[in-house]
């Protein structure tokens, strides 16, 4: 059976934050990604809530920080990468509110793009 690869894309300053991580947690976290990009979901991948269907994240804790990856699967052909960031305190799980906006406005962008 041939499995179809969906492409990834990438939101520029997503990409420009992921190339500052520690190269373990990139490797894992894009091969997170290319789970999904053949259809499937990685372990360390979740529904994001409140975010609506088809919006995942990865979660990747490394020593004191998690490093977080948040993409879509239902907006287009490409899997699209919307944000990734390092979260500090791992103290709580939930995502700062700052974060949250961040990713709904650039989600909101996406969508009127791919129009």
């Amino acid at each position: 059976m041939i499995r179809s690869t969906r492409p990834i894309s990438w939101i520029k300053p997503a990409l420009k934050e992921l190339e500052k991580w520690p190269e373990g947690v990139r490797s894992v976290c894009l091969t997170a990604l290319t789970i999904a990009a053949e259809g499937g979901k990685a372990d360390i991948a979740k529904p994001m809530h409140g975010m609506g269907s088809g919006i995942f994240e990865i979660a990747l804790p490394f020593r004191s920080d998690a490093y977080r990856v948040v993409y879509a699967v239902q907006l287009d052909e490409d899997i699209w990468v919307i944000h990734t960031f390092r979260k500090k305190s791992t103290r709580g799980i939930k995502t700062p509110k700052h974060e949250v906006d961040l990713i709904q406005d650039r989600l909101r962008a996406l969508k009127e793009m791919l129009r």
